[in-house]
């Protein structure tokens, strides 16, 4: 059954609380409460804004306001209450990072000094969980902005192995509402919330894959969420017998015409008949499934655990699509022809893709891991594989400032690199591991990364 909004017994069942302005997580913390978002239209979006995973709902991750890179340097960092695994987003004068402790912090982008803080609620630690690997279990898919509600949005999972919504006011950090997400397949013990959130044309999708070590019996799906708070949730799940995760960190992608396209890992199945699984799905905006895509390879795909399930596809600005995943092939696909099994334009060998890619016109970014991202050109009905950036540069690239800015999650580097030939610019460690998968935000001369302990800023970028 659905849950009601904004109800005082959900947000205690989530542990929900707020605290005022102050230098670090503790502080005086007020009782559970709903908060209208303020009233009037919300300050407009400006050039040094990132509002959502890669910026924006097509996940182009593209800065184009970003000035030309200079020198870096570390310009703060701030410990938080637990790993930060999604992209910190920046509105305003805030950078809004939301934590593995079921946490939501506003930071200062020019200090990083902690003027509020939501906790969600009590994240689920990994002796509770069947498998898994992140411990303990909060708040990982990447947060979202909406400035038509003046709302960010996240996703909290909590102890009993609830998925919380919550609605978070901006610029004032207060708590609008929480709203229980029940998972498609009826098995939220099971279900991992990582990828992105993505909001378009008044939702909150929230996709849903399993634990690491694909343990139990889930079913990759997405919610579509009304960014009120109200009224029905639409869904969708892939009709396969079990797995099928929609876990990619990069999230839905959202082309101009509203269609979602989201990937599904491995199924159950692997000899025909085709089961939904190892795929590009296109989804209207009511999670109505118009399109599919799949590799001939399929089954033995489903077989091996090499799916396209690991890296959201990238959107490009001809009307293709870029897909890669587990087995290394990339597959150039025509977004107004997913006609099934075997339907792409062409395909040839990229890499091992996970995370989500950045676009740039008909050059997709792809985050490889291992080997260095790779800079795919498309044109016509081919790709070709242009430059490959530097081998330990596994993780999820992003775009600005005349650079395509990468990191190397296990060292705890970022890279600037030369767009057009992947030379490295500049280099500069962070001082902290980071989680896998990361990437950058970028929001004026800052480059912004969650690490393993809190939020990384780099200026120069």
């Amino acid at each position: 059954m659905l849950a009601s909004f904004v109800v005082v017994g959900l947000c205690l069942l989530a542990g929900c609380s707020t605290t005022a302005t102050g230098s670090g997580p503790a502080g005086p913390v007020t009782s559970p409460a709903a908060t209208a978002p303020a009233s009037g239209h919300p300050a407009p979006l400006s050039a040094t804004d990132w509002p959502a995973y890669h910026r924006d709902s097509a996940r182009t991750g593209a800065a184009p306001g970003s000035p030309a890179s200079g020198r870096l340097a570390i310009a703060w960092r701030r410990r938080l209450d637990g790993a930060v695994y999604g992209q910190p987003l920046a509105i305003g004068g805030l950078v809004i990072a939301a934590t593995e402790g079921d946490t939501v912090y506003g930071l200062d982008r020019a200090t990083g000094r902690v003027r509020w803080h939501v906790h969600l609620g009590t994240p689920v630690p990994l002796s509770a969980l069947p498998c898994g690997d992140i411990d303990p279990l909060g708040i990982t898919g990447t947060t979202v902005y909406d400035p038509a509600t003046g709302l960010v949005y996240a996703v909290a999972e909590t102890t009993g192995f609830h998925h919380v919504l919550a609605g978070i006011t901006v610029p004032g950090g207060k708590l609008a509402f929480t709203r229980d997400v029940p998972t498609p397949d009826g098995q939220p013990r099971y279900d991992q919330q990582r990828a992105a959130l993505t909001l378009d044309r008044g939702r909150v999708y929230v996709a849903f894959g399993g634990l690491d070590g694909d343990c139990g019996p889930y079913q990759g799906s997405i919610n579509g969420v009304p960014a009120s708070g109200q009224g029905p949730i639409v869904s969708y799940k892939v009709p396969t017998a079990r797995e099928a995760g929609m876990w990619a960190a990069g999230g839905p992608v959202v082309g101009p015409d509203g269609t979602i396209y989201v990937s599904a890992g491995n199924g159950a199945a692997t000899a025909p008949p085709f089961d939904g699984s190892d795929s590009v799905t296109a989804l209207t905006p009511s999670l109505h499934r118009v399109g599919i895509f799949a590799p001939v390879t399929w089954p033995s795909d489903n077989a091996g655990d090499r799916d396209l399930g690991s890296a959201a596809p990238g959107l490009l600005a001809n009307g293709k699509m870029l897909a890669d995943g587990k087995n290394g092939t990339g597959y150039l696909l025509d977004v107004h022809h997913l006609t099934g099994v075997g339907s792409q334009v062409a395909e040839g060998r990229v890499c091992a893709a996970y995370g989500g890619m950045a676009t740039s016109g008909t050059i997709a970014y792809v985050p490889c891991i291992a080997g260095g991202m790779a800079a795919v050109g498309t044109s016509g009905n081919s790709l070709k594989v242009a430059w490959r950036g530097p081998g330990a540069a596994q993780g999820s690239p992003v775009l600005g400032g005349g650079a395509v800015w990468v990191p190397d999650w296990d060292a705890g580097v970022l890279y600037e690199l030369d767009p057009a030939t992947g030379r490295v610019r500049h280099k500069i460690g962070l001082g902290s591991a980071l989680p896998h998968f990361a990437s950058p935000s970028l929001s004026g001369p800052l480059a912004l990364i969650g690490t393993m302990h809190g939020v990384v800023a780099v200026s120069g970028a």
